[in-house]
């Protein structure tokens, strides 16, 4: 087996930036943490990579070690481990393995940290890899409900864009970004996040509670483990970060998490190519990627972020905006007789069934918006349904209108109009 960085191996990598981490040194480094190719150059299985793990808890031992004010560059697989590529098919979607969601590079122990720090992630550079794909996967999703067959888009990257054979006409401004990314919970965090998902669970919730099959690491979380049912999946994000799938985090913005263990542990993966707000397909154009991070700390200030991750920067938002738009807006309406997926849980379906309207439902607005504007690309743009699901999933931004104006919040679905290269219908 050989590592994307050079001909040192893992272990011996592991060794020299141990050393140097606590060697004392002033001087910023960089320092890589690579994943182990096969001898086809294939990314082996996270399982079978002492330097990805796919479940979240505060055992997992540091990989690397960094100095604030270090460059780190993260050697990244894609969220679904590497299990689709140019030649897949729906048929793939739906064998997926989704116990392998997500792999993460990691952990990076920041030498200083200390609960009560906030770790500043500033993101550098991430380079993409030439390959990419959006996929629907069934029972996953915003609208899992509409789009119950697998789908799969197949996407060339290049440095400014992306195109698909699947999307003809269609092509995708390169905004990449990590879509996972946090740093490890605590044990008080881990008991409280445990309790808390599990209630929610047993209340009727869609929580995908700890499952040790296919889990890595494997000595701690996987099948027998000690932690097998204390290992956190990374679907959802949490007060440590994670899968926030925030695509405003490109490069240049400062991330700040709080430290809730020694060396505060961050790992990255999930990288997305481009995204719109809401993700609405459950992916974006996800890919293998090299993200370059620069890292420091801000000492004690953990409470000034209410244990939560947040992010400042500077022009991204204004680099992000579309240069031309269409959109539609959407409001807390449905068919009589309608159960909306995201309603299932409520306490009263037969009070709900009958309504044409519900009263301050923010996801019911937001429905009503993406499902209008799936209607305008099939009928204006000639895609087909899934097609335009694929579409709003990595271009559509959602957007809130208005929580105030009861009984109808308003919610905003926006097309940038760049999308569709010149001669398209």
């Amino acid at each position: 087996m050989k590592i994307l960085c050079g001909r040192v191996s893992a272990s011996a990598l592991f060794l020299v930036l141990a050393a140097l981490a606590f060697a004392g040194m002033a001087e910023a480094r960089v320092v890589r943490v690579p994943i182990i190719l096969d001898n086809d150059g294939v990314p082996v299985p996270c399982v079978a990579d002492p330097n990805c793990h796919n479940r979240f808890h505060p055992g997992i031992q540091p990989v690397a070690f960094a100095n604030p004010g270090d460059t780190v560059v993260f050697e990244t697989r894609d969220a679904f481990d590497n299990q689709f590529n140019f030649g897949s098919i729906p048929a793939d979607v739906a064998a997926a393995n989704l116990n392998v969601v997500h792999p993460l590079t990691g952990p990076l122990f920041v030498d200083g940290a200390e609960p009560g720090d906030v770790l500043e992630v500033t993101i550098q550079h991430i380079e993409p890899d030439d390959f990419g794909y959006t996929v629907i996967v069934p029972g996953f999703g915003f609208l899992r409900d509409v789009f119950t067959e697998p789908a799969v888009a197949r996407w060339s990257l290049r440095q400014r864009h992306a195109t698909s054979a699947d999307m003809p006409g269609i092509r995708i401004p390169s905004h990449p970004f990590p879509g996972t990314i946090g740093v490890a919970p605590g044990p008080a965090l881990l008991a409280t996040v445990l309790d808390r998902e599990a209630a929610l669970a047993a209340a009727g919730g869609f929580v995908l509670l700890p499952e040790p099959t296919d889990a890595a690491p494997d000595a701690l979380c996987g099948p027998g483990a000690p932690a097998e049912d204390r290992c956190l999946r990374t679907i959802p994000p949490r007060e440590n970060g994670g899968n926030m799938d925030i695509k405003q985090m490109v490069r240049g913005t400062k991330l700040l998490f709080p430290c809730f263990v020694p060396g505060c542990l961050l790992s990255i993966g999930d990288v997305h190519y481009a995204q719109g707000d809401g993700e609405v397909s459950g992916t974006a154009i996800e890919m293998n990627a090299v993200v370059t991070v620069k890292v420091a700390l801000r000492k004690g200030q953990a409470a000034l972020l209410n244990d939560r991750p947040n992010f400042e920067g500077g022009s991204q938002l204004k680099q992000l905006a579309p240069t031309k738009f269409y959109a539609t807006v959407g409001y807390p309406l449905k068919e009589a007789g309608e159960i909306p997926v995201q309603n299932e849980t409520h306490d009263d379906l037969a009070e709900i069934a009958p309504l044409e309207n519900l009263s301050e439902d923010l996801t019911l607005a937001a429905r009503d918006a993406l499902q209008k504007m799936i209607d305008h690309l099939v009928t204006e743009r000639g895609l087909t349904p899934e097609q335009a699901y694929i579409l709003s999933s990595v271009a559509v931004d959602l957007r809130i209108g208005q929580v105030v104006d009861v009984p109808n919040f308003a919610v905003s679905a926006i097309l940038p109009l760049e999308v569709f290269e010149a001669g398209a219908p």
